[in-house]
């Protein structure tokens, strides 16, 4: 598997995927820190900057990309800031996000390809924002045109939805209960073309892929 990494920071998705033998194509990162490690790193996968700028990046290269992974921005969702969500320009980069992930479906398909697969984490408080940008997010996944509206008008801590041409699943998880000495709890979400979960089974489907168990429940005190 081939991926292309978005907001890239150090990069905790090769730390956590080179174990599977996938290969980061290229990353976008801007900072110039975690730029710096990137290229320390990785220094034989290119680092293409600016998202925004993703019309002039190279079709060859979106041909090959299996995956689209990528943590856009939270300030603009987070509980701790002003939560000014889509109409902040770093909480618009989630649905630049949606873009440039249609723009590699346009030039896959013109290569003979399947979609693309996607994999997003954000912080959980982009599940309340006022103008729903969660549900924004999904609809600009799935290709649709209207915002998709949450039952009783919150989201859930998980859920799962169904179109024509993709599923998505999506769950918060705390890192806590995956070998990380650290509360930090993060919505995830998978999107998987409905074509590629007939070729590769039900098992691929996001509900069986975020069906992760969790162990140690409650709050304990810290010690």
């Amino acid at each position: 598997m081939k991926y292309l990494s978005i907001c890239s920071g150090i990069e905790a998705a090769t730390v956590a995927w080179h174990v599977f033998g996938w290969e980061p194509i290229a990353f976008s990162e801007i900072d110039k820190f975690p730029s710096a490690v990137l290229d320390h790193h990785y220094p034989d996968t290119p680092n293409l900057g600016d998202m925004t700028a993703y019309s002039e990046w190279p079709e060859e290269m979106l041909a090959e990309v299996d995956i689209l992974v990528g943590g856009t921005p939270c300030q603009a969702f987070s509980v701790a800031g002003k939560r000014q969500s889509l109409g902040d320009e770093r909480g618009n980069l989630s649905l630049v996000f949606c873009n440039l992930y249609h723009r590699i479906n346009d030039v896959r398909r013109a290569n003979g390809r399947p979609p693309a697969i996607v994999v997003w984490e954000n912080v959980p408080g982009v599940l309340s924002t006022k103008d729903n940008a969660f549900g924004c997010f999904i609809a600009g996944i799935m290709g649709l045109d209207e915002a998709i509206e949450p039952e009783k008008g919150k989201w859930h801590k998980a859920g799962f939805l169904s179109g024509e041409a993709f599923r998505v699943g999506y769950r918060v998880l705390d890192a806590q209960y995956f070998g990380v000495a650290q509360r930090r709890r993060r919505v995830f979400l998978v999107a998987m073309p409905r074509e590629l979960i007939e070729s590769l089974g039900e098992r691929s489907c996001p509900s069986e892929i975020l069906s992760l168990r969790e162990s140690v429940l409650g709050d304990p005190p810290s010690r």
